[in-house]
């Protein structure tokens, strides 16, 4: 090979090599994971809070009124217990409080009575009173008359007799009436047990109902349903699974920082989220869950490198009303990376600032 044959060679592959570098050097510098210290990143997968519809009283399953899939709002009935033995139930306790409630109005009729009973015999007492003052005055005159041989002894005897008649009229009578007492007070016994009763009654009323309102099973937020655990017909234990939805309300993605970088996030910090899926929109989200004890951790951990390999579980979450906007493409298990700010005074980079998910004011 020529000797300027082999010169122009070497300079052509040396210019390649230069334009190699200089690309290799831009690339660098311009690819995400050349972010500086001010931001991290780490891999993660969009993840949500699962949540158990469970019935609370053993039985049947009546219906399921959703399948695998839909979305669900919150007082929603998604299924329903066979509820028979609790309809009787009811209708023997709403018959108990009834009864409880007859109980109660001829008790206060009792108490009535009793306090009329009262009154009459306080005035036959009044007029045993009466009578035997009487008897014991004509008795005085009559002992008087005596004395002066006016009347017979056989007189003053009867007079006597009459006012021992008359006190003895007047305790039976004074007894009549703590008889009515009592019975008032057992009257009003009556009316406090009756009242009981109804509360119990009541009470019972109560309980069955909630079940009742327990035997349909609904969701308590936006939600989606997930798996059908159980199907109608199925009997169940108290707690046992009907559905398994995902919290729509509360989706977030895990990934794992290194201690030097854990350190440094807070509570609240910005995240900026960019699924494998939708690469061309981030997703804006908020630090809500560091660790407080690494992963991935050495048993013992005794020189500086080995301590670089401590990684802490962060959790960004999405905004719930962002979520809501995009209910039909909010999904789990997809993977992603996420970016967050060290430094609040960062900025991101032009890759991070593009197409970012917004909340729509309007909805």
């Amino acid at each position: 090979m020529p000797q300027e044959l082999r010169k122009r060679l070497v300079r052509g592959l040396v210019v390649i090599a230069i334009v190699v570098a200089v690309a290799l050097l831009g690339w660098t510098a311009l690819r995400p994971d050349g972010l500086g210290d001010a931001i991290a990143s780490g891999n993660g997968r969009i993840e949500a809070t699962e949540i158990d519809i469970a019935t609370q009283l053993s039985g049947r399953v009546e219906e399921i009124l959703v399948d695998e899939g839909d979305f669900v709002e919150p007082d929603q009935v998604l299924a329903r217990m066979n509820t028979r033995t609790l309809q009787a139930e009811l209708s023997q306790a709403k018959a108990e409080a009834l009864r409880a409630r007859n109980a109660l109005q001829t008790a206060h009729a009792m108490v009535a009575q009793s306090e009329s009973n009262e009154a009459s015999a306080e005035a036959v007492v009044q007029q045993r009173q009466a009578e035997l003052t009487a008897a014991r005055k004509r008795y005085e005159r009559s002992n008087t008359l005596l004395q002066r041989n006016v009347i017979s002894r056989q007189q003053v005897d009867d007079d006597r007799a009459a006012m021992q008649s008359a006190e003895a009229a007047l305790a039976a009578s004074r007894a009549q009436v703590s008889a009515t007492q009592a019975a008032i007070v057992a009257a009003r016994s009556q009316v406090i047990e009756a009242q009981s009763a109804i509360d119990a009654a009541e009470a019972g009323v109560a309980r069955i109902q909630a079940d009742l309102d327990d035997s349909q099973l609904r969701a308590d937020r936006l939600a989606r349903v997930q798996y059908r655990v159980a199907e109608p017909g199925e009997v169940l234990a108290a707690g046992g699974n009907v559905l398994n939805l995902i919290d729509l309300t509360d989706v977030y993605m895990t990934f794992f920082l290194p201690t030097s970088q854990a350190g440094r996030v807070a509570l609240g910090d910005e995240v900026r989220l960019i699924l494998d899926a939708v690469p061309a929109y981030v997703i804006p989200a908020r630090v809500s869950f560091v660790a407080s004890t690494a992963q991935f951790t050495p048993k013992t951990v005794e020189t500086a490198s080995e301590r670089e390999k401590l990684m802490f579980r962060i959790r960004a979450r999405i905004d719930p009303q962002l979520l809501r906007d995009h209910l039909e493409q909010v999904k789990t298990g997809l993977p992603g990376m996420a970016y967050l700010k060290l430094d609040a005074d960062a900025e991101w980079p032009d890759f991070l600032k593009q197409n970012v998910l917004q909340v729509n004011v309007s909805s």
